[in-house]
């Protein structure tokens, strides 16, 4: 990959990559660090990316692998030796959508703000699909062949991840 490859993919697909780093690893740190290490191994693989196919979800599928790796190298070390994370608070501010007034914002980022930590709360095969889905705004199949599963598997999972979240979001959103 040459530079002006790297500065097309960083400029074109930057933004996107790193919030969805930011999703996968919950703190700031490690997200810089993911959204780092994911173009760093883009540029080890060059010969692998074709710009005229989908280079934005060639990059996902790369940051999602190194995310996977990162998770079981800590499980494989916590197991060792526990070791407590220290957790930063993550500002999700600048994806607020504008409201009318200033009570309709704060409503809306409490609303923005338990559904992300709900979403954060699923379980990592729910999660990463949701993510991939509505945040990344990938369809079923391409998820499907990022994961190495089945579409149906991939639907299946969405379906059931909805329903987790409807159970425990519709108390505070349907009041």
């Amino acid at each position: 990959m040459t530079n002006q490859e790297l500065k097309r993919c960083i400029s074109e697909y930057g933004k996107d990559i790193y919030s969805f780093c930011r999703h996968l690893a919950g703190s700031l740190q490690e997200a810089d660090d993911l959204y780092q290490d994911t173009f760093l191994k883009a540029m080890e693989l060059d010969h692998t990316i074709d710009f005229t196919g989908n280079p934005k979800s060639y990059l996902l599928s790369i940051a999602l692998r190194i995310w996977k790796n990162k998770r079981r190298k800590f499980a494989w070390r916590k197991r060792i030796a526990d070791i407590r994370p220290v957790e930063e608070e993550a500002d999700f501010d600048a994806a607020a959508p504008k409201a009318d007034s200033p009570e309709e914002r704060v409503i809306q980022r409490e609303q923005q703000e338990l559904v992300r930590r709900a979403v954060d709360r699923l379980p990592e095969k729910y999660r990463v699909i949701v993510l991939l889905y509505y945040m990344e705004e990938m369809q079923t199949a391409q998820i499907a062949g990022m994961l190495d599963l089945a579409p149906g598997t991939v639907k299946s999972r969405l379906y059931q991840a909805r329903k987790m979240l409807e159970k425990e979001l519709e108390d505070v959103l349907y009041g």
